[in-house]
Protein backbone atom coordinates (compact mmCIF):
# COMPACT_ATOMS: atom_id res chain seq x y z
CA UNK A 1 0.00 0.00 0.00
CA UNK A 2 2.73 2.34 1.02
CA UNK A 3 4.55 1.58 -2.65
CA UNK A 4 1.18 2.88 -4.10
CA UNK A 5 0.58 5.90 -2.52
CA UNK A 6 4.37 6.39 -3.13
CA UNK A 7 3.54 6.06 -6.50
CA UNK A 8 0.37 8.24 -6.95
CA UNK A 9 2.63 11.39 -4.98
CA UNK A 10 5.40 11.05 -7.63
CA UNK A 11 2.77 11.12 -10.29
CA UNK A 12 1.40 14.30 -8.71
CA UNK A 13 5.09 15.58 -8.63
CA UNK A 14 5.64 14.82 -12.17
CA UNK A 15 2.17 16.07 -13.60
CA UNK A 16 2.51 19.46 -11.51
CA UNK A 17 6.33 19.89 -12.93
CA UNK A 18 5.29 19.67 -16.18
CA UNK A 19 2.60 22.02 -15.84
CA UNK A 20 4.98 24.50 -14.43
CA UNK A 21 7.63 24.06 -17.63
CA UNK A 22 4.78 24.45 -20.15
CA UNK A 23 2.72 27.37 -18.62
CA UNK A 24 4.60 30.76 -18.56
CA UNK A 25 5.62 31.71 -14.62
CA UNK A 26 4.27 35.26 -14.74
CA UNK A 27 0.30 33.35 -15.23
CA UNK A 28 1.60 31.02 -12.41
CA UNK A 29 1.48 33.62 -10.10
CA UNK A 30 -1.60 35.31 -10.54
CA UNK A 31 -3.24 32.41 -9.43
CA UNK A 32 -5.21 32.50 -6.44
CA UNK A 33 -3.69 30.45 -3.02
CA UNK A 34 -6.51 28.91 -2.09
CA UNK A 35 -7.69 27.91 -5.80
CA UNK A 36 -6.57 25.17 -7.99
CA UNK A 37 -7.41 23.21 -10.81
CA UNK A 38 -6.83 19.40 -11.61
CA UNK A 39 -7.05 17.74 -14.34
CA UNK A 40 -9.54 14.80 -14.46
CA UNK A 41 -9.13 12.15 -16.30
CA UNK A 42 -12.02 10.51 -18.24
CA UNK A 43 -11.46 10.12 -21.67
CA UNK A 44 -13.74 13.18 -22.92
CA UNK A 45 -11.25 15.23 -23.42
CA UNK A 46 -9.82 18.04 -20.90
CA UNK A 47 -11.79 18.78 -17.91
CA UNK A 48 -10.79 20.61 -14.95
CA UNK A 49 -11.94 20.42 -11.87
CA UNK A 50 -11.70 23.47 -9.58
CA UNK A 51 -10.70 23.05 -6.32
CA UNK A 52 -11.93 25.73 -3.74
CA UNK A 53 -12.22 25.95 0.37
CA UNK A 54 -15.03 24.35 2.25
CA UNK A 55 -18.42 26.28 2.32
CA UNK A 56 -19.85 24.20 4.69
CA UNK A 57 -19.73 26.27 7.96
CA UNK A 58 -21.37 29.17 5.71
CA UNK A 59 -24.38 26.59 4.40
CA UNK A 60 -24.82 24.77 7.73
CA UNK A 61 -25.29 28.81 8.62
CA UNK A 62 -28.00 30.29 6.77
CA UNK A 63 -29.97 27.11 6.84
CA UNK A 64 -29.88 27.18 10.99
CA UNK A 65 -30.61 30.99 10.75
CA UNK A 66 -33.61 30.53 8.27
CA UNK A 67 -34.69 27.74 10.79
CA UNK A 68 -34.81 29.80 13.78
CA UNK A 69 -36.08 32.62 11.81
CA UNK A 70 -39.29 30.33 10.83
CA UNK A 71 -39.22 28.44 14.38
CA UNK A 72 -39.00 32.07 16.04
CA UNK A 73 -39.61 35.31 14.48
CA UNK A 74 -42.53 34.42 12.22
CA UNK A 75 -44.96 32.67 15.24
CA UNK A 76 -43.82 35.84 17.26
CA UNK A 77 -44.34 38.60 14.68
CA UNK A 78 -47.59 36.86 14.04
CA UNK A 79 -48.98 37.00 17.55
CA UNK A 80 -47.78 40.37 17.64
CA UNK A 81 -49.49 41.43 14.58
CA UNK A 82 -53.11 39.45 16.12
CA UNK A 83 -52.50 41.20 19.63
CA UNK A 84 -51.89 45.01 17.95
CA UNK A 85 -54.37 44.42 15.10
CA UNK A 86 -57.49 42.60 16.73
CA UNK A 87 -57.17 42.91 20.47
CA UNK A 88 -56.01 46.47 20.44
CA UNK A 89 -54.66 48.43 23.73
CA UNK A 90 -57.11 48.84 27.08
CA UNK A 91 -59.55 51.30 27.28
CA UNK A 92 -60.39 53.38 30.76
CA UNK A 93 -63.77 52.70 32.12
CA UNK A 94 -65.43 53.08 35.29
CA UNK A 95 -64.79 50.45 37.98
CA UNK A 96 -67.94 48.87 39.75
CA UNK A 97 -67.81 50.06 43.27
CA UNK A 98 -67.74 46.25 44.77
CA UNK A 99 -65.11 45.42 41.84
CA UNK A 100 -61.14 45.36 42.82
CA UNK A 101 -58.91 44.98 39.67
CA UNK A 102 -56.39 42.49 39.44
CA UNK A 103 -52.51 43.43 38.91
CA UNK A 104 -52.88 42.71 35.36
CA UNK A 105 -55.38 44.94 34.31
CA UNK A 106 -53.36 48.16 35.26
CA UNK A 107 -51.66 47.33 32.10
CA UNK A 108 -52.03 48.53 28.56
CA UNK A 109 -50.80 46.42 26.06
CA UNK A 110 -52.47 42.85 25.56
CA UNK A 111 -49.08 41.39 25.60
CA UNK A 112 -47.77 43.07 28.84
CA UNK A 113 -51.39 42.31 30.29
CA UNK A 114 -50.38 38.02 29.48
CA UNK A 115 -46.84 38.39 30.64
CA UNK A 116 -48.02 40.07 34.04
CA UNK A 117 -50.76 37.45 34.61
CA UNK A 118 -49.11 34.31 33.43
CA UNK A 119 -45.46 34.83 33.94
CA UNK A 120 -44.54 37.61 36.38
CA UNK A 121 -45.44 37.10 40.13
CA UNK A 122 -47.93 39.62 41.32
CA UNK A 123 -46.16 42.94 43.00
CA UNK A 124 -48.08 41.86 46.03
CA UNK A 125 -46.33 38.51 46.39
CA UNK A 126 -43.07 40.23 45.33
CA UNK A 127 -43.42 42.89 48.75
CA UNK A 128 -44.13 40.09 50.95
CA UNK A 129 -41.36 38.22 49.88
CA UNK A 130 -39.46 41.35 50.66
CA UNK A 131 -40.89 41.65 53.79
CA UNK A 132 -40.02 37.65 54.65
CA UNK A 133 -36.31 38.43 53.91
CA UNK A 134 -36.23 41.65 56.17
CA UNK A 135 -37.58 39.64 59.22
CA UNK A 136 -35.42 37.00 58.84
CA UNK A 137 -32.76 39.25 58.64
CA UNK A 138 -33.96 40.88 61.68
CA UNK A 139 -34.33 37.75 63.54
CA UNK A 140 -30.79 37.04 62.71
CA UNK A 141 -29.28 40.44 63.33
CA UNK A 142 -31.17 39.62 66.98
CA UNK A 143 -29.69 36.52 67.50
CA UNK A 144 -26.02 37.80 66.88
CA UNK A 145 -27.25 40.73 69.36
CA UNK A 146 -27.61 38.17 71.86
CA UNK A 147 -24.63 36.24 70.94
CA UNK A 148 -22.66 38.94 71.25
CA UNK A 149 -24.09 40.07 74.82
CA UNK A 150 -23.64 36.39 76.31
CA UNK A 151 -20.17 36.49 75.08
CA UNK A 152 -19.49 39.86 76.88
CA UNK A 153 -21.24 38.63 79.84
CA UNK A 154 -18.65 35.05 79.90
CA UNK A 155 -15.69 37.54 79.43
CA UNK A 156 -16.51 40.08 82.29
CA UNK A 157 -17.28 37.23 84.44
CA UNK A 158 -14.50 35.18 83.38
CA UNK A 159 -17.21 31.99 83.00
CA UNK A 160 -16.84 29.64 80.06
CA UNK A 161 -18.64 26.76 78.62
CA UNK A 162 -18.03 23.48 80.43
CA UNK A 163 -16.03 21.00 78.23
CA UNK A 164 -19.72 18.83 78.89
CA UNK A 165 -21.59 21.95 77.95
CA UNK A 166 -24.23 20.98 74.59
CA UNK A 167 -26.01 23.55 73.71
CA UNK A 168 -30.39 22.51 74.02
CA UNK A 169 -32.30 22.02 70.94
CA UNK A 170 -35.76 22.11 71.27
CA UNK A 171 -36.64 18.83 69.62
CA UNK A 172 -34.81 16.61 71.49
CA UNK A 173 -35.30 18.04 74.63
CA UNK A 174 -39.23 17.80 74.03
CA UNK A 175 -38.50 14.24 72.90
CA UNK A 176 -36.45 13.33 76.02
CA UNK A 177 -38.94 14.96 78.44
CA UNK A 178 -41.66 12.98 77.25
CA UNK A 179 -40.35 9.78 77.57
CA UNK A 180 -39.05 11.17 81.34
CA UNK A 181 -42.79 11.66 82.17
CA UNK A 182 -43.41 8.34 80.54
CA UNK A 183 -41.32 6.54 82.47
CA UNK A 184 -42.61 8.60 85.74
CA UNK A 185 -45.98 7.98 85.25
CA UNK A 186 -44.99 3.48 84.48
CA UNK A 187 -42.53 3.67 87.58
CA UNK A 188 -45.40 5.75 90.10
CA UNK A 189 -44.12 7.72 93.47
Amino acid sequence: MAIFSSLARSGQISTRLGSFLNKPALLQGSKNALVSTRAMSGGHGPKNFTITPSRFQWHKFKDMFHYYIMIGLIPVGAVVFYANVFVGPASLTETPADYTPKHWEYHRHPITRFIARYILPSPQQEYEKMLHHIYEENEKAQIRALEKQVREKMAERSDYQSYYYRPAIGKYHRVAKEAADQLESIRGD
